[in-house]
């Protein structure tokens, strides 16, 4: 018969783990990545947790008749922030987690 794990032992290694993602967590979202789109004409930046904190816009990529392409523009950049976010967050995370995704991240 296998010998019963110790649950005062699982418990602590419980809340160590849980310490350690909390820290993570709050590390991710001190955290700034940017993207880019447009040769950098549209640059967004984004938290490590994916909280959006900036968008500037190069006053070149502003044509009134052309509104769609700055639309364009300013998914791209955002897109390619939360790119970068979700990889930082896979690589402070992962190692964490066993590489079970998590809600939100």
């Amino acid at each position: 018969m296998p010998a019963q794990p110790n649950m005062q032992q699982l418990m602590k290694q419980a809340q160590q783990m849980q310490q350690q993602l909390m820290a993570a967590q709050a590390e991710l979202a001190d955290v700034e990545v940017e993207g880019t789109a447009g040769g950098g004409l549209v640059r967004a930046t984004m938290t490590g947790s994916g909280e959006l904190r900036a968008l500037s816009i190069d006053p070149s990529a502003v044509d009134p008749t052309d509104v769609e392409t700055l639309q364009d523009l300013v998914v791209a950049a955002v897109r390619d922030a939360a790119r970068v976010a979700a990889e930082i967050t896979q690589d402070k995370m992962g190692p964490l987690t066993g590489g079970l995704s998590m809600p939100g991240f």
